[in-house]
């Protein structure tokens, strides 16, 4: 096998997707495809320089390589790896997919496919199928919760992307915009978000902003966004609300520049209100605007987007 090279003139960018099993994986392999990456789905770790080395002989700009759970004994490798690759100079994003135990449960159900670590064959017949039915539920979490275990080291050290409540497009859409920001800089990704429906698992800080006037109750704004100028114009004229925005602004002025120097490529920061349509809306749009000045920023809108 060929030594990696000790510097890389030419840039190459590899985006490594790992994650729990029916969270999504093939979903961003496709995405990543779309926009001129070279995929590769469930490559073992111990082929993962090898298949760099011969790519870099090829002059590859963009590779995807997605790892799953079924390569679990070689996977503590893939750290190391990735260190070896960096320190060549290759551009490496790191994706970790991932969801609820109850999303991934009722995924599987539906699709009638097996999970990667269950020991438990299928039943056709319909004697005490009650009973089959919550034997084989059982022992669906139980590989669920042993594949999160394997791959904790693996999340720890990703961007992690929480697909329990977006659709398949929107995932898409979240993917592209993650591969578009430069490799080399930190970049802040802004999500709004309803309570209600949960706090996103992917989120490094989460901001409650319920306290704040809540434009839901004028009815001239109950069915405009925070995107819309009536809702922006109430907002800015509530004292509380411009409190918070300073107040975020300062921790993350604070914080983010030491972020930076941890080697941190994305950050992710949610707002939650009651319904994610008014004032978390209008606080990550202000949050992208006094941002984007310094850093590389996205925005996501998790309820709104949800509807498109």
């Amino acid at each position: 096998m060929m030594a990696l090279p000790t510097t890389i003139t030419d840039a190459l960018e590899i985006v490594l997707i790992t994650g729990m099993s029916g969270s999504g994986k093939s979903v961003a392999l496709h995405a990543l495809e779309d926009v001129g990456f070279y995929c590769v789905d469930n490559l073992p770790p111990e082929l993962l320089l090898p298949f760099v080395e011969l790519e870099l002989q090829h002059h590859a700009k963009r590779l995807a390589i997605a790892m799953d759970v079924r390569s679990a004994t070689s996977l503590p490798q893939v750290p190391q790896q990735l260190d070896a690759l960096r320190a060549c100079g290759i551009v490496i994003k790191p994706l970790f997919l991932d969801a609820s135990t109850d999303t991934l449960v009722r995924r599987y159900s539906e699709s009638r496919r097996r999970h990667p670590l269950s020991q438990t064959e299928q039943h056709d017949d319909f004697n005490g199928q009650a009973q089959v039915d919550r034997d084989e539920r059982r022992a669906l979490i139980e590989a669920i919760e042993l594949e999160r275990k394997l791959l904790e080291a693996l999340r720890a050290q990703a961007h992690v992307i929480d697909s329990s409540m977006i659709r398949a497009t929107q995932l898409q859409s979240y993917i592209k915009s993650l591969v578009s920001s430069p490799g080399a800089q930190l970049t802040l990704v802004f999500e709004s978000f309803a309570f209600k429906r949960g706090v996103p698992t992917d989120a490094d800080f989460v901001f409650d902003v319920r306290m704040l006037p809540n434009p839901h109750y004028a009815p001239a704004l109950k069915n405009l966004t925070g995107q819309d100028q009536p809702v922006i114009d109430f907002l800015m004229e509530q004292p509380d609300v411009q409190r918070m925005l300073r107040q975020v602004s300062r921790f993350l002025d604070s914080w983010l520049p030491d972020l930076a120097r941890d080697n941190r490529s994305y950050v992710t920061v949610a707002i939650g209100c009651t319904g994610g349509q008014h004032r978390s809306v209008y606080l990550v749009e202000q949050l992208v605007k006094r941002f984007s000045t310094q850093w590389a920023t996205l925005k996501r809108h998790r309820e709104m987007d949800a509807r498109i």
